[in-house]
C-alpha cells in the first residue's frame, strides 16, 4: 500500500462560520433541496434513528466494511457541533456504533453521527435527543483494525460529502450545502418556507400553472 493513502488522517479542515450555519435552523430539508435542483439530497436508504433535528458542520470518515477504527478516532478529533458522516461503503453486516459512542459523542458535544452502513443499541438511540441517520440496524459489531481515512471526500448514500459542508436533516432525510453556496441558499430557502406556511395560515392554493405547463407542452385531452 501506498503510504498514508488509504490509512491517512487530516485534522484540520475549514469550517464555514457558526452564524451562517444557524440560518439553517428550522428550515425544513425539502425547502432547502428544492433550491438546489433536486440533487444535493443523501439517499433515502440512509434513514433517521430519531426525532432530534440535524444541523452542523461535516467531520468525514472513510471506513473499511464493518471496520470502525477510524470513527473511533474522529470522535476525539472532531470539534463541537461537528457531524460525523461516515461512508462504511454501504455495509449491512456490521454495526459500526452504539449507545456508548454515542453517549461519549454527546459528551463532547458533537452535532449528530450520518453512517452509511449499520448502527446498534436502537432502542437506546430512539430515545436520545442527538440526530443519528443510518443505512440498518445489527447487533453483530465492527472491527478495529482499519485503514481508513478521516476528512477526506466521501460518498454517502450516492451523495458526495466534503469536509466543511454543511448539512441539514430532520425525518425526511438530510440535504448537502456547499459552504460557498450556502449564504443565497439559506436566504431563497427561508422565503420559500415563510411563501408555504403563508398558503397554508390562509389556505389558498395556486394551481394555475399546472394547466398552464400542460399546455405549454402540447398536452391533448379526451372527454
Amino acid at each position: 500500500m501506498t503510504k498514508g493513502v488509504g490509512f491517512r488522517i487530516y485534522t484540520n479542515i475549514k469550517r464555514p462560520s457558526q452564524e451562517l450555519v444557524e440560518r439553517f435552523r428550522g428550515l425544513p430539508s425539502s425547502n432547502i433541496a428544492d433550491n438546489m435542483g433536486r440533487l444535493y439530497c443523501i439517499g433515502h436508504q440512509i434513514r433517521p434513528l430519531n426525532e432530534a433535528p440535524l444541523l452542523g458542520v461535516a467531520f468525514t470518515v472513510k471506513a473499511p466494511q464493518g471496520d470502525n477504527l477510524m470513527f473511533h478516532r474522529a470522535l476525539d478529533l472532531a470539534k463541537p457541533g461537528d457531524i460525523i458522516v461516515v461512508d462504511g461503503e454501504g455495509d449491512l453486516e456490521h454495526s459500526l456504533a452504539g449507545e456508548l459512542m454515542v453517549r461519549y459523542a454527546i459528551k463532547r458535544g458533537l452535532g449528530g453521527f450520518i453512517v452509511d452502513g449499520c448502527m446498534r443499541d436502537s432502542d437506546a438511540l430512539a430515545g436520545l435527543d442527538f440526530p443519528i441517520y443510518a443505512r440498518g440496524i445489527t447487533p453483530q459489531g465492527p472491527y478495529k483494525n482499519g485503514p481508513g481515512e478521516i476528512n477526506v471526500p466521501i460518498c454517502c448514500g450516492g451523495q458526495v460529502v466534503m469536509p466543511g459542508d454543511i448539512l441539514v436533516g430532520d425525518r425526511d432525510g438530510v440535504v448537502v450545502i456547499r459552504p460557498e453556496d450556502a449564504e443565497e441558499l439559506a436566504e431563497v430557502a427561508r422565503r420559500k418556507f415563510e411563501k408555504e406556511q403563508e398558503q397554508i395560515k390562509e389556505n389558498t392554493f395556486n394551481k394555475k400553472w399546472v394547466a398552464d405547463l400542460l399546455i405549454k407542452q402540447n398536452v391533448v385531452v379526451y372527454e
